[in-house]
């Protein structure tokens, strides 16, 4: 996207709300620019008035000024500095206001774009790089947005008012010295290349870095376990070097623009007092004169040099603001469809018909498969590690959407309901269940602020988790800790099944719901689990096969189809996957199939 068309989004979207405070501040910087110009100004009639200089090139001043300078000029000076800080303290307040606002702003939309993704896209780009665009790149875009766009005018007036101040002194002087600018300007565009590279490649590093160090510290147990501290920090400290050398790049091209600027400048300046004293020479130029020339010249020079720092700062915030806007844009392929309705909580059967689902073309993951749920009854799905028991069940709160074929609830296809009722009526519990770092009572609710105490006690004791929390020091105002830190794993499941107890949806699906839990603790969770499963429509996997014994029906998966279906007791009979796994889970003989369903049973 061209810097033109990223300014005239970020003016539409950001600025144009706050647009009297931006254009105030910008009059406060046009004002802090004139006000600089008459100061320095001033210097001429003030050495020629009050050091008597007279001559032809002296210039006229108001009788005021000129019957009392002792009085007037350092006076008049005063005033317009006074103003001068006025203008600066409105202009700072104003930016720093709009400028924050702009980051809250945008760090906002990133999470809401994040949060509503869709599934597929979270599982692709890693967090960290979420991360960089919400601390950093929002930061480098508000500089250059706000800091740099005032900054910008505040310095690039004060230029065109000391031009205009020096053109009064002497035009000819100074239409010299503009002979010089294109070739500043040339300079300076340099820079800006040089700058805006380096800040895309440090954008990109940094966004690896939060990666890594996320990653690192997310899986810090295997790291430790491994003795890896070593690895990571030299993984980590890659990604740093890398890092590190565009930035130093982008600060080497930062720092080199003012100097260079000021170099420039300096070669100006011995022109301007070399054809000063010629001028000097012939009765045209005054010391008065000269002095606030020479003053005014710096103060252009002075400005030239901000906005050399001020290129790079719009450079590297035009970079953030692209790559803000690549994530910003993107929307979720998974939405309601025109007219969506809402989802009746009693339909009666969920059908699947010839639904396929691959993650990427050619690579399939479900295919062919056809069965008919009935509400009420429960559906196991069982089968090897990768057959795809876990994509379909996403499939039915539309995590994702099935590439082939069809999902029905009663006769109407999935996509006709909306989101928002269709996972309204879907209850969730999965093997190692999410708890926020708040309280019992808010974890329990989470979804259904508005609860009762009464209904979420009611839920706890549902799901066998009212003695536990009782027994902890604030109850249910206890805090979990970060992702339930607190709670043992079944004490973190048994809050997770109230949750789903208070929801009350028609719909309940299982991930695996006890296989990460102790036989004691899984005993008690399997109890309020079928609690949970009664009079609900139930789809649950389960590695443990003792648990889904009494499955209305059993869908057995392997490399994505539907290989067996049945009851327990029937698919151990037939002899086929499911036997097979039965027999390896309980280590019963190849021969004798009915003794692994006693086992089972």
């Amino acid at each position: 996207m061209a810097t033109k068309a990223l300014m005239t989004r970020v003016w539409r979207e950001y600025l144009s709300p706050q647009k009297g405070a931006l254009l105030t501040s910008m009059l406060c910087a046009a004002l802090v620019g004139l006000a600089t110009a008459a100061v320095l100004l001033m210097l001429k009639p003030g050495v020629e008035l009050l050091f008597g200089e007279t001559g032809p090139a002296t210039t006229n001043v108001p009788a005021f000024i000129s019957n009392n300078p002792l009085l007037m000029v350092p006076l008049i000076i005063v005033i317009m500095g006074f103003i001068r800080l006025g203008a600066q303290l409105g202009q700072v307040t104003l930016v720093n206001r709009i400028g924050h606002q702009l980051v809250g702003h945008i760090q906002s939309q990133l999470f809401a774009n994040l949060i509503r993704a869709d599934l597929a896209r979270l599982q692709k780009a890693h967090s960290g790089q979420y991360l960089s665009s919400v601390l950093f790149d929002a930061g480098l875009m508000r500089e250059a947005t706000t800091n740099g766009v005032v900054n910008y005018t505040q310095h690039g007036l004060t230029v065109i008012y000391t031009l205009i101040a020096m053109a009064f002194i002497d035009w000819k002087m100074t239409l010299g010295v503009l002979v010089i600018g294109p070739i500043i300007g040339q300079v300076l565009s340099g820079y800006m290349k040089r700058t805006k590279k380096a800040a895309k490649g440090a954008m990109e590093e940094t966004s690896s870095l939060s990666s890594a160090i996320m990653e690192s510290l997310d899986g810090v147990k295997i790291v430790k376990i491994a003795h890896q501290e070593s690895f990571e920090e030299g993984r980590v400290n890659e990604v740093i070097a890398r890092r590190q050398k565009h930035i130093i790049k982008g600060a080497n091209a930062r720092a080199s623009a003012a100097p260079v600027t000021e170099a420039l400048t300096t070669v100006l300046i011995a022109l301007v007092i070399a054809y000063a004293g010629w001028r000097s020479g012939l009765g045209e130029m005054t010391v008065g004169g000269f002095t606030a020339f020479l003053a005014l010249l710096g103060s252009a020079a002075q400005s030239l040099r901000q906005l050399a720092s001020l290129q790079t700062i719009m450079s590297e915030g035009m970079t953030a603001a692209q790559r803000l806007f690549a994530v910003l844009d993107i929307q979720p392929d998974i939405t309601d469809a025109p007219g969506a309705m809402t989802l009746p909580r009693d339909f009666k059967t969920i059908h699947f018909d010839d639904v396929g689902f691959e993650y990427a073309p050619d690579m399939p993951t479900l295919t062919g498969i056809n069965f008919t749920a009935e509400a009420g009854r429960s559906i196991a799905l069982v089968g090897p590690s990768g057959s795809g028991k876990s994509t379909l069940l996403n499939l039915l709160p539309r995590f994702f959407d099935a590439t082939h074929g069809h999902i029905r609830f009663d006769d109407r296809d999935q996509k006709s309901f909306t989101l928002k009722s269709l996972r309204e009526n879907i209850a969730l519990v999965t093997q190692d269940p999410f708890l926020f770092d708040d309280t019992i009572a808010v974890n329990i609710a989470y979804g259904n602020p508005n609860a009762a105490p009464a209904a979420i006690e009611k839920a706890a004791r549902d799901a066998a988790a009212h003695e536990f929390i009782m027994d902890l020091p604030n109850g249910y105002n206890t805090r979990v800790g970060e992702a339930g830190s607190r709670l043992s794993g079944g004490q973190k499941q048994r809050i997770a099944i109230a949750r789903a107890f208070l929801k009350d949806a028609p719909l309940l699906l299982l991930d695996e719901a006890t296989s990460a839990l102790d036989t004691q603790s899984e005993a008690r969770v399997q109890e309020a689990l079928e609690r949970l499963m009664a009079g609900r429509t139930t789809f649950m996997i389960a590695h443990r096969l003792s648990t889904i014994r009494h499955a209305d029906e059993i869908l057995v998966l392997d490399k994505g189809r539907i290989v067996e279906r049945g009851t327990h007791d029937g698919l151990i009979a037939s002899g086929g996957l499911y036997a097979d796994l039965a027999r390896q889970q309980f280590d019963m003989p190849h021969n004798n199939p009915q003794m692994a369903a006693g086992v089972a049973s």
